[in-house]
């Protein structure tokens, strides 16, 4: 149930962050926003370049989805790559947590007694007579 229900949420926020993201680095529908991760990127393309933006550039096919969004068969792609990786984190187990050593018992502590008080059992090797 867990791997299904990860699916999902895997599918569903990989096709809707991708156009959050790039709204957010500056590729917008109306044109590349000013001072923007985007608009570095266009200027460090335009001077490797020459002057312009090449056809086909990561900063041409960014601005593209940013203004016109993912053809269909890109978010079908998306959101199958989006639940695999759902499914695989919502199917992981975690390591079971160690717990914390016991706490002294309330017996000993309503006593009043603490370990230097207590005196530990005398051994009868003593007690014996040693024959010679």
């Amino acid at each position: 149930m867990q791997r299904a229900a990860g699916a999902v949420v895997g599918g569903v926020v990989a096709v809707a962050a991708v156009p959050v993201l790039l709204g957010a680095a500056g590729f917008t529908g109306t044109g590349i926003a000013a001072s923007s991760l985007a608009a570095k990127m266009m200027s460090a393309a335009a001077v490797a370049n020459g002057g312009g933006v090449a056809a086909g550039s990561l900063v041409a096919m960014l601005q593209s989805v940013g203004a016109a969004g993912l053809s269909t068969s890109s978010n079908v792609l998306l959101a199958s790559v989006g639940s695999a990786l759902g499914a695989f984190l919502g199917g992981s187990k975690k390591a079971p947590s160690s717990s914390p050593p016991a706490e002294p018992t309330a017996e000993k502590k309503e006593t009043g007694e603490n370990e230097s008080q207590i005196e530990p059992p005398k051994s009868s090797v003593g007690s014996e007579k040693q024959e010679k």
